[in-house]
């Protein structure tokens, strides 16, 4: 048996040792943790809806009407008609014929990909994606090829190479931890040309990016036909939770057959479908949150080069500083966290050694005096 207490003695010693807060408020540009205030650069609440009123209230009405849960899943008696309506709206609003819901991110990623794949196909993968995408290529039984990151000549080589079989190509839309945008153009075109499925995991992009929040495939102009499978979360700048699965009327109704991720679990509770339906409508109508937010993420940036931080290559919510070694990105976020501000450091495995980073993110809660507040902070680190 692995000896548990000296693995996790190793990770206190080489400070990758995780440590949960305990959030006693409503997420927001400021939280209470363990009974004090703190400024929050730490949450995906892009739009700031998590805590929205009109959302709460479809919440409270849908637990009125549907009770706390769903009771079963989706094929069994859990599909009510609370979900029904998410996913024809969700459908319409991404832009595709249908749309599945999945009761998180992660389900939806290892769903697509095991109903899409096995032994003898290959599944190809941006090198810094989400551990889930990684994750659903691995269980699917599939042989997993990563590519240079947003590298879509990369990519092409080993298309090229790929042989017979199913070709999936999974890519993160925005990229978590680092927060740049892949180049969905150029990828749509070398997967069409190669006959390879192209999955897109939205879960920072919608709500943020496109015309009216519809995520990064109308950003860049793409349709269903460029990217056949569109992923997206519900839990991040829709303020909610759960994911869906858009596409064609035949991927839907094949993952509803397949996707055992979708098959043998219980749905989502019909209540969070009513409050996920207010949010997505709010979402859509949120231009002047959106420009809000750009507003911060431009003052920030601006900001932080007059310092001299080291900043990554991102227009979107998410703005990393780079520090480098572990020990540095944990120093920096205690003495933030001393000074009333909430910022995670990220460490490996999360990103690749020597990349240890302070990731902070955005909301159109926040506002030009929180985001001085913090550059005055991370004056000081250095």
């Amino acid at each position: 048996m692995k000896n548990l207490h000296a693995l996790l003695q190793q990770r206190r010693t080489e400070g990758l040792y995780r440590s949960r807060r305990t959030v006693e408020s409503p997420q927001g540009a400021e939280i209470v943790v363990d009974g004090k205030t703190l400024l929050n650069f730490c949450s995906n609440d892009y739009l700031g809806l998590a805590n929205h009123p009109d959302i709460k209230k479809a919440f409270i009405a849908g637990a009125e009407k549907y009770g706390t849960g769903s009771g079963a899943a989706h094929l069994i008696c859990g599909h009510s008609t609370a979900h029904h309506a998410l996913e024809e709206e969700l459908a319409e609003f991404s832009g595709y014929p249908r749309a599945l819901l999945f009761s998180t991110g992660y389900m939806a990623n290892l769903g697509v990909a095991q109903a899409l794949c096995g032994r003898g196909d290959r599944v190809f993968e941006d090198r810094l994606n989400h551990a889930s995408l990684l994750d659903a290529a691995l269980l699917s039984g599939a042989r997993l090829q990563r590519y240079q990151h947003n590298n879509p000549d990369d990519l092409q080589h080993k298309l090229s190479e790929a042989g017979t079989g199913e070709k999936l190509v999974m890519t993160d839309a925005v990229f978590s931890m680092d927060g740049d945008i892949a180049p969905l153009p150029q990828l749509a075109t070398i997967c069409q040309a190669a006959d390879a499925w192209l999955m897109m995991d939205d879960a920072h992009g919608i709500g943020v990016l496109g015309k009216h929040g519809c995520g990064s495939a109308q950003h860049f102009g793409l349709g269903s036909t460029d990217v056949p499978v569109y992923m997206a979360t519900l839990g991040k700048a829709l303020g909610t939770a759960g994911a869906f699965v858009a596409g064609s009327d035949d991927l839907i109704e094949y993952l509803i057959q397949s996707a055992r991720t979708y098959v043998y679990t219980t749905a989502m509770p019909p209540a969070l479908a009513e409050a996920a339906r207010a949010s997505l409508r709010i979402a859509c109508a949120a231009d002047d949150r959106r420009e809000h937010l750009q507003q911060l993420i431009r003052q920030f940036r601006a900001g932080a080069q007059q310092l001299g931080l080291q900043l990554m290559d991102s227009a979107t919510a998410i703005q990393p500083i780079l520090a480098g070694e572990t020990a540095a990105a944990t120093r920096w976020s205690q003495r933030l966290l001393e000074q009333g501000i909430l910022v995670s450091a990220i460490r490996p495995p999360t990103v690749p050694a020597g990349t240890a980073r302070l990731r902070i993110t955005f909301s159109a809660n926040h506002t030009r005096e929180q985001v001085n507040r913090l550059l005055d902070a991370l004056n000081q680190l250095t």
